[in-house]
């Protein structure tokens, strides 16, 4: 194994930025570039659906590191610098503050918030400055529309209601999923929404929408139903954040194609939202839009890069808090696995897990579960998935 001398990270989250940080834990001495295009320190993003848009946080509690902090880690972060196209050849990433050769690179760009094509106008949430003015738009609101049903529609809901606003949670499926776990929580998260007063309109996508001079909204909804709104938030998934990597000659289909080490081509690699890794199991390769796998992946990367041994396949581990319910889920799920009762007679709150027909249990979900409880359902997971181990 060829040691490098130069990393550099595109993308200055968590998953970036772990990487970093995991190199000079493991024993890097070389020099490490993390370019970011936003003009903050990298902080973690979670919070800009919870604690930010609540108000219970301003931005600096956000942050992951100080200056000082990453001088000391000896960690160069380029702040406002834009990747915009990737030379393999040359290993050189071409940015709007000029090239930046490397040795290896770390791809760690993450998503981007898709826009409603009915309602251009509709605030998403990707960054602080987004989170900061949704704040501000939802305290000034007394009625809202989420447009979205996944984790991030039912959290702004959760938000919305938290303001005093009276919420729309508005789908076209009929189901409200949850990250990994898809739909399986669906009935128990309706139940949630609306036992905290949001109103759901879950088979009625929108039909029409008009801007009001006021900065609301006038919705129909393919029920026929109408509604005028303060404001209206899109939440309707995101997209990889590839463009830039057009031209570089990497598979970025969904996202950047990698092996199950993070290998996307002979010293790239990518971690988090923006990395579709194989599944050593089936081949697949998938995307887990959730903080803990950033971390993982970027952690196994980074100690793959230092001594060139390959780490186990993270397993997803993701968790929300809707109404002041903590729901965490971790492993993987199926729609053709229901899930069943794994709660112990004297824990709180619930743990219910993923079983194949073997009695292998590929995942659990623990709401408002006791701590101790979700850590014993989480070693059913790790005994029960043994081929998890990468044999590249």
């Amino acid at each position: 194994m060829t040691t490098p001398t130069r990393v550099v990270v595109v993308g200055a989250s968590i998953g970036g930025l772990t990487a970093a940080e995991t190199l000079r834990q493991e024993g890097f001495h070389g020099e490490i570039i993390v370019l970011g295009d936003e003009p903050r320190l990298p902080y973690t993003r979670p919070p800009l659906s919870k604690q930010i848009l609540l108000g219970d946080w301003e931005p600096e509690q956000a942050a992951i590191r100080t200056a000082a902090e990453l001088d000391g880690l000896d960690i160069q972060v380029r702040t406002g610098c834009t990747a915009t196209a990737l030379d393999l050849e040359t290993r050189t990433v071409h940015t709007t503050d000029g090239p930046v050769p490397f040795d290896e690179l770390i791809i760690a760009t993450g998503t981007d918030p898709r826009p409603h094509p009915l309602l251009p106008w509709a605030p998403t949430l990707r960054t602080m400055e987004d989170a900061l003015h949704l704040r501000d738009r939802v305290r000034a609101s007394d009625r809202i529309a989420v447009i979205g049903t996944g984790i991030l529609g039912s959290e702004i809901a959760s938000a919305a209601r938290a303001h005093d606003a009276e919420t729309l949670l508005i789908g076209r499926s009929g189901m409200l999923g949850f990250g990994g776990v898809g739909t399986l929580l669906a009935p128990e998260l309706a139940r949630l929404h609306a036992d905290n007063g949001v109103e759901l309109a879950l088979s009625a996508d929108v039909t029409t929408a008009a801007p009001l001079a006021s900065g609301g909204s006038d919705l129909t909804l393919g029920d026929g139903t109408t509604h005028r709104v303060d404001l209206a938030v899109a939440m309707i998934g995101g997209a990889p954040r590839t463009a830039w990597l057009t031209t570089s000659g990497l598979s970025v289909a969904d996202g950047v194609a990698c092996d199950s080490d993070g290998f996307a081509a002979p010293g790239v690699s990518a971690v988090g939202d923006v990395a579709a890794w194989a599944d050593p199991e089936t081949g697949r390769h998938v995307r887990v839009e959730h903080q803990s796998n950033a971390i993982e992946q970027a952690i196994a990367v980074a100690t793959r890069l230092t001594h060139g041994a390959s780490a186990a396949q993270p397993i997803p581990l993701f968790w929300s808090e809707i109404h002041h319910t903590r729901i965490h889920a971790y492993g993987w799920f199926a729609p053709e696995r229901a899930l069943v009762d794994m709660t112990h007679a004297d824990g709180r709150g619930t743990v219910h897990g993923s079983r194949d027909a073997d009695g292998r249990v590929h995942g659990v979900v623990g709401w408002n579960a006791a701590p101790r409880d979700f850590r014993t359902a989480r070693a059913a997971v790790l005994a029960s998935t043994p081929t998890l181990i990468s044999q590249s």
